[in-house]
């Protein structure tokens, strides 16, 4: 393409005034979607719950089926990608998905139909998660990976936090103070949910441009694509996903606010707190893992998660846990973002988009099993 030289990675230091155009729009895709997910993904344990009536264990299975949905298409999306040598048209296709699938929530009378609107959506966040990390990871230099992606990382959570904003205020004004949540408020919340989504894939298929690689080397099979992944790449999974085997969905955590007296307001507050922390602490975590290195930041993390798990096991008052939930968004900004910036360090660029996929696919397949658990 003729402008290709305007979306070559640029050298740099770790600055984000330097980065380049492809990491703005994705950051700002990002935001958007957010702002429309969050304003629904995090009432949706209440719905459930508060509306209809389903049990603890029944959410876990849909929460922990819909991440696994995901990552059985997340390798698979990042496979073809480096086997087409395009990231942009299969982002712009998931995040598409994803917004078709939003308004049939508004028609949720039954538990199956929220399950059948998450897989879909879900479907969505497989195709399009690994192409976006590796259009990012393309687009950047290696000084400025970990800066790139905890813009990212904070612009996704600012777009949450604001999401939350408007969601509250909906909720404000729809029922007031009321401890539990009704059906017209969260179909309310909804029909307004739609407009960012769909604003978000305008902005990268109009916005977005594929990085130019060298000559195209066409990948192997993708079960020999998996084998011939770095050592080292396979040695930071094992460790990712021997983590996250002692997680589960932090919808749980949400339920816990609830079952210690915080009504819906509270629990969305509290939901905005935790998105502001979290996009702080993304950006100067990954701009400080470009100059300390990315294992620091991510042992600095798992510290971090551990004492506030620890907090929320001897949590009693309403106040202990709604503090801790706040204070655990450091904890993802210390290790979202500086993660994928890691295995970009830990792949060459032609195998990046597989990369990417198996991180991703790891971290949601691990999810069901971690989900099932903490629901019993």
């Amino acid at each position: 393409m003729s402008s290709s030289a305007a979306f070559t990675p640029s050298p740099g230091t770790s600055s984000w005034r330097r980065l380049p155009r492809n990491v703005w729009v994705v950051t700002a895709t990002s935001f958007l979607t957010d702002v429309s997910s969050e304003m629904v993904v995090y009432l949706i344990p209440l719905f459930l719950a508060e509306v209809l009536g389903v049990r603890t264990g029944v959410i876990g299975l849909i929460e922990g089926s819909a991440e696994t949905t995901a990552s059985l298409l997340k390798a698979v999306s990042g496979w073809i990608s480096d086997r087409l040598g395009r990231r942009k048209w299969l982002t712009v296709a998931g995040y598409s998905i994803s917004t078709v699938a939003k308004p049939f929530l508004y028609v949720a009378n039954a538990w199956g139909w929220v399950l059948g609107v998450r897989l879909a959506d879900r479907v969505g966040k497989g195709i399009r998660t690994a192409p976006r990390d590796a259009l990012i990871a393309d687009s950047v230099a290696a000084p400025q990976r970990g800066v790139a992606f905890g813009l990212h990382r904070a612009g996704d959570t600012a777009g949450a936090a604001f999401g939350l904003s408007i969601a509250l205020a909906i909720v404000w004004l729809m029922q007031g103070s009321g401890l539990e949540l009704n059906r017209a408020t969260f179909q309310t919340v909804v029909l307004v949910s739609i407009v960012p989504a769909a604003l978000a894939v305008l902005v990268l298929a109009f916005g977005a441009r594929e990085v130019p690689t060298t000559e195209p080397k066409q990948p192997p099979a993708l079960r020999l694509a998996l084998a011939g992944l770095d050592v080292r790449f396979r040695g930071f999974l094992f460790l990712i996903v021997l983590f996250t085997l002692g997680n589960s969905s932090d919808a749980f955590l949400i339920l816990r606010a609830r079952e210690r007296g915080v009504g819906v307001l509270g629990v969305m507050a509290m939901l905005i707190a935790f998105n502001l922390v979290y996009a702080a602490v993304s950006g100067p975590a990954g701009a400080l893992s470009d100059r300390v290195g990315r294992r620091r930041i991510i042992l600095g993390g798992w510290l971090a998660y551990g004492l506030i798990y620890l907090g929320f096991a001897t949590a009693g008052a309403a106040w202990q846990v709604v503090a801790l939930f706040i204070t655990y968004g450091v904890y993802y900004g210390l290790t979202e973002g500086v993660a994928k910036a890691m295995v970009a360090d830990l792949v060459p660029p032609e195998r990046r988009g597989t990369a990417y996929g198996v991180f991703n696919a790891a971290i949601g397949l691990t999810a069901l099993p971690a989900s099932l658990l903490a629901g019993l």
